[in-house]
């Protein structure tokens, strides 16, 4: 038996020892059910307007910039007018429905998981939460974790409508899920302005572990 299996073996039988295995197994799948939240600050219970705006004031703050089209269909021409200014010629999309039914005419789009020669990558989030700022991005085969931190430069969609106070809320929403095979998705990165560090002598440094610059189209909820 290796090391690691050794010290887990020893653990379980410990709890064991405490707690009776069945109890403890559907106890613990109780709290799962249940999910109850914990308080939430005046901060993360915006409504209306006031959640997008905060959104946006907070996404800005941590340095990510913030786009607003009025309709999913604006987003090929932001896209365009992004690549003509990082002098790219193409990007690299997420394979996710909203995106590949949009008209690409004139924009060098390719489908598929990030890689490290892509300069320019484009997703779509699951949510955003207002009191940080933060997307929210779930993998799966429509949404390639490594398009969010292998381009350099990181462009998300976001659908105002799917903007949420806090991050109970999104957890809530990823319980409620109903999907093939586990509900909950095998990663959810929650992305807070551009990749940085100050490890090294307390300078900032951008793109440290990630996208160096995030670029957010947030799309308007009451047009198509």
């Amino acid at each position: 038996m290796s090391a690691r299996k050794a010290i887990f073996a020893r653990l379980k039988r410990t709890l064991d020892e405490v707690h009776n295995p069945t109890v403890r197994i559907s106890g613990a799948d109780q709290r799962i059910r249940e999910a109850n939240a914990n308080i939430i600050p005046a901060r993360g219970q915006t409504e209306g307007p006031a959640r997008a705006a905060m959104f946006v004031s907070e996404a800005e703050a941590a340095d990510a910039e913030v786009m607003r089209l009025a309709a999913l269909a604006d987003v090929p021409r932001f896209v365009h007018d992004i690549l003509i200014q990082a002098g790219a010629s193409q990007i690299k999309a997420a394979p996710h429905p909203q995106l590949q039914d949009l008209d690409w005419t004139g924009v060098g789009i390719h489908y598929g998981r990030g890689e490290n020669s892509d300069h320019i990558g484009l997703s779509v989030a699951l949510a955003g939460v207002a009191e940080t700022g933060t997307l929210v991005l779930a993998s799966g085969p429509q949404s390639p974790t490594t398009l969010n931190f292998l381009p350099d430069v990181h462009v998300v969609v976001l659908e105002e409508e799917n903007i949420a106070a806090n991050y109970e809320a999104v957890w809530a929403t990823l319980r409620a899920q109903k999907t093939e095979g586990p509900v909950m998705p095998r990663t959810v990165n929650w992305i807070t302005g551009p990749s940085r560090t100050a490890d090294i002598e307390q300078t900032l440094l951008l793109g440290a572990h990630g996208p160096r610059k995030l670029i957010i189209l947030l799309i308007d909820g009451k047009n198509p």
